[in-house]
């Protein structure tokens, strides 16, 4: 059970706070019918501190929603009207079909331009549906969540057959193949963040973490057939979550066999997300979350919104005179870095770039990848700290290609000049045009702005040419 509060319902919810509770309400469904007496008790005492912290928020409207549990168990329509009262607030069974529905619009609201088949794991039930863009094929629910397995066979080699049985005939799964593979759910996130662990990943943020299809299938069948407690590492997972890590290892395991995808993602935004999606208007789903959520920082924390737009349209004329390849997705995360630059100008000036980078690094932004995310901050850190990479983050540098990296040095020299140009101010960028003509990098400074000219600017201009090979000319 979760309780998720959103600062509002938009392209990119950002979460003011979050809580769960293991209530272990599928525990004994399977194979009593009935939600034991023991979770309803933690369940509704969840509840009634949710509700109490709802009130301290002055949260404005709730939507509460229930899935497998719940829908399957004889008493479970009894336990919701409880469930009513206390929360003060109508709450939905979901269907199956339902939930694989907003399971999938959760990955859709925060994957760019997502492709493959969605997994969501709970405790009850595994949703499975099939994504292509912002299109959701119709999916199915399967009796396979953690404790429903643990529930009706008792022992993982038990499950095992279960599991193989209802994967042999599925017919959707065969769609997946070459395509990706997005894993939703808690015990899928523990079983990624074991795997983070163990492989010393750099980086710790889960939300599109992903692997090769091989490396999945082969951490998986190591995890479902070994005692838990013995992994390396396993002290990252949750107690809570140790006993269940074997049936989801061993869901996973035949998923990523049976639909031979070509990686697997670890999505954090499921359900709750897609619901949130599915209320927002048609041009509203149609805005990229990655740009809201860089123009919504670049609004509270820049000295001038303004001149992070500005900074759109200079840098995209410099980069279209420069001859640099830029692919669609490098000019989006361009764009959302020009947004993100000027955030960290309250900081002392000696770390800047180190604040800002991280602020960038760890934030909580969707539709973009761990390199995306290295990309963006690198950039904001180049533009404050210089070119220089002797003080760099090496868990950034790690995830950065070359190709990255480079962009990264190009944007950020760009930034310094704009910024040593403009003071952080609106209004000069349009009128002082940063272009490569005839060979060499050009400055413009027309009329009043020539007054601007002076070797700090001169110095920074030439940083840049060097990065791009070219010469540096001011034309005042």
């Amino acid at each position: 059970m979760r309780l998720v509060v959103y600062e509002a319902l938009t392209r990119a919810p950002t979460p003011m706070f979050n809580e769960k509770v293991l209530a272990g309400l599928g525990r004994e469904v399977q194979t009593t019918g009935l939600l034991a007496a023991d979770a309803i008790e933690t369940a509704l005492a969840a509840l009634r501190r949710f509700r109490a912290l709802c009130d301290i928020l002055h949260v404005r409207r709730i939507w509460a929603i229930a899935t497998a549990a719940c829908r399957d168990a004889r008493n479970g329509h009894a336990f919701i009207r409880q469930a009513e009262r206390i929360c003060r607030t109508p709450i939905k069974i979901l269907s199956g079909k339902r939930e694989a529905n907003l399971t999938a619009l959760g990955v859709v609201s925060g994957m760019y331009k997502p492709d493959g088949i969605v997994g969501d794991l709970g405790g009850g039930s595994l949703e499975l549906v099939d994504v292509h863009g912002s299109r959701v094929r119709s999916g199915l629910t399967l009796p396979l969540g953690g404790l429903a397995l643990q529930d009706i066979a008792g022992t993982i080699k038990k499950a095992e057959k279960i599991v193989e049985d209802t994967f042999e005939d599925l017919d959707m799964l065969s769609a997946g193949e070459g395509r990706t593979f997005y894993a939703v759910g808690g015990t899928w996130r523990a079983l990624a963040r074991l795997h983070m662990w163990q492989t010393g990943y750099p980086f710790h943020v889960m939300h599109n973490y992903r692997i090769s299809a091989r490396e999945a299938l082969e951490f998986s069948r190591l995890v479902h057939r070994v005692d838990t407690e013995t992994l390396s590492k396993i002290e990252v997972v949750p107690a809570a979550r140790r006993p269940l890590l074997a049936y989801a290892a061993l869901v996973m395991e035949n998923l990523v066999s049976a639909i031979k995808p070509k990686e697997v993602i670890f999505s954090v935004l499921g359900v709750r997300e897609g619901l949130l999606y599915s209320l927002l208007k048609h041009n509203e789903r149609a805005h990229d979350p990655l740009i809201q959520a860089a123009a919504d920082l670049n609004l509270l924390r820049s000295r001038s919104p303004r001149h992070g737009e500005e900074l759109i349209a200079w840098t995209d004329r410099f980069m279209a005179s420069t001859g640099i390849e830029e692919t669609i997705e490098e000019r989006r995360l361009r764009h959302a870095t020009c947004l993100l630059s000027d955030i960290g100008w309250r900081a002392h000036p000696d770390y800047r770039g180190e604040q800002s980078m991280n602020i960038i690094a760890n934030g909580a932004f969707i539709a973009i990848d761990h390199p995306g995310r290295a990309y963006l901050a690198l950039s904001v850190y180049f533009r404050h700290a210089g070119l220089s990479e002797e003080e760099l983050s090496p868990r950034l540098r790690e995830l950065a290609t070359t190709r990255a990296l480079d962009r990264a040095r190009v944007l950020g020299a760009a930034m310094r000049v704009a910024y040593i140009l403009t003071a952080g101010q609106s209004g000069v960028l349009p009128k002082t045009p940063l272009q490569v003509k005839r060979g060499k990098l050009v400055l413009r400074l027309p009329g009043r702005y020539a007054r601007l000219a002076h070797d700090r600017l001169s110095n920074r201009l030439r940083a840049l040419a060097r990065v791009i090979g070219r010469e540096a000319v001011i034309d005042a």
